[in-house]
């Protein structure tokens, strides 16, 4: 049983991954550690551990998503809490690691903010991270801790392997995505065809045209994200006049803000699939001509903090064909 051999671990529960969190200590078979978050009234953060931490191997699971900055407040505190409660290790296990697009300086007097947040999360007392899909891989160098980087692709392969594909194409969305969208294209035995994109600003998204043919095909669009969704529906108007049958889109973190919902409204989009790296939005369900699926990444999680735990391989993790068990 997992649970005579994970006599030392605590898991604790961030406020933006509860159920998350229940579901990782199910599959390991150990009791979710009790914390508390509260807020004083000027909107401080206090963090109080209820659980023995003393000598233990400690799991924070928090992603870094909106309310972005209360979130990575917290899990800074949490970290510092459990350091000072004489945990042995603290990783931070973060499904979506916010600020990832600010990871370099595309102008001059621009902060490189997802190093920023590698380096307060090292001063703060973190000893390793388990992350999901970073917006850019570098991320991963910002750290001079360990960092295990997963992907979601597995989960997603294993969903689309079950359907019939014939006609099908994988269609990135922008050129950046091209590698992302090749991975998919080779586990899925699938061609691929590009969007060229021009970007105006923040917001806003033009496609310009398909390198490829998707005419008569059934597009499958990939990407680590969908925020304002102005790739992922500028690449699917063009493909849907360029021929396409149907667009479905596929991504890691689901955030849906901004102007996403208007714009996957009046997409030719069919399906959006994510995970629950984020708890989704609420104005999500006034989606009525876009199904929303969402695709657990629990046990992807508890099997690398399992492997974590025994300092055993975390890179098995990335394979497609793995299987794995639920409990």
């Amino acid at each position: 049983m997992r649970g005579v051999r994970l006599n030392n671990i605590a898991i604790f529960a961030g406020s933006n991954n509860d159920d998350m969190t229940r579901n990782i200590c199910r599959f390991l078979q150990v009791h979710m550690s009790k914390s508390s978050v509260k807020k004083f009234p000027d909107s401080e953060i206090i963090v109080e551990v209820c659980s023995q931490a003393r000598g233990k191997d400690c799991f924070i699971i928090q992603s870094i998503c909106p309310p972005v900055n209360d979130s990575i407040m917290e899990l800074l505190i949490f970290i510092d809490c459990l350091k000072r409660a004489s945990a042995r290790t603290v990783s931070v296990v973060i499904p979506y690691y916010g600020y990832a697009r600010q990871d370099r300086k595309d102008k001059g007097r621009t902060p490189i903010t997802a190093r920023l947040v590698a380096d307060i999360l090292e001063t703060a007392g973190a000893d390793r991270v388990l992350t999901v899909d970073l917006h850019a891989k570098q991320i991963e160098g910002f750290f001079d801790i360990p960092v295990d980087h997963l992907t979601a692709a597995p989960v997603f392969v294993k969903k689309l392997r079950r359907e019939d594909l014939n006609d099908s194409i994988v269609l990135s969305p922008d050129v950046g995505n091209v590698k992302t969208a090749s991975h998919y294209a080779d586990e899925l035995g699938l061609d691929i065809s590009i969007v060229h994109k021009k970007r105006i600003d923040g917001e806003k998204v033009e496609a310009e045209h398909i390198i490829g043919d998707v005419d008569g095909k059934h597009v499958l669009m990939f990407d680590d994200m969908i925020s304002t969704a102005g790739t992922m529906c500028s690449a699917a108007k063009l493909a849907v006049s360029k021929g396409a049958l149907s667009v479905r889109a596929f991504a890691t973190h689901g955030l849906f803000v901004g102007s996403a919902i208007t714009r996957l409204e009046e997409s030719p989009i069919n399906e959006v699939t994510v995970t629950n790296s984020i708890l989704l939005n609420e104005k999500v369900s006034q989606l009525k001509t876009v199904n929303v699926n969402v695709l657990p990444i629990d046990y992807l999680l508890g099997e690398a903090i399992l492997r974590i735990y025994q300092n055993r391989s975390v890179s098995v993790l990335l394979e497609s064909n793995r299987e794995y068990d639920m409990r």
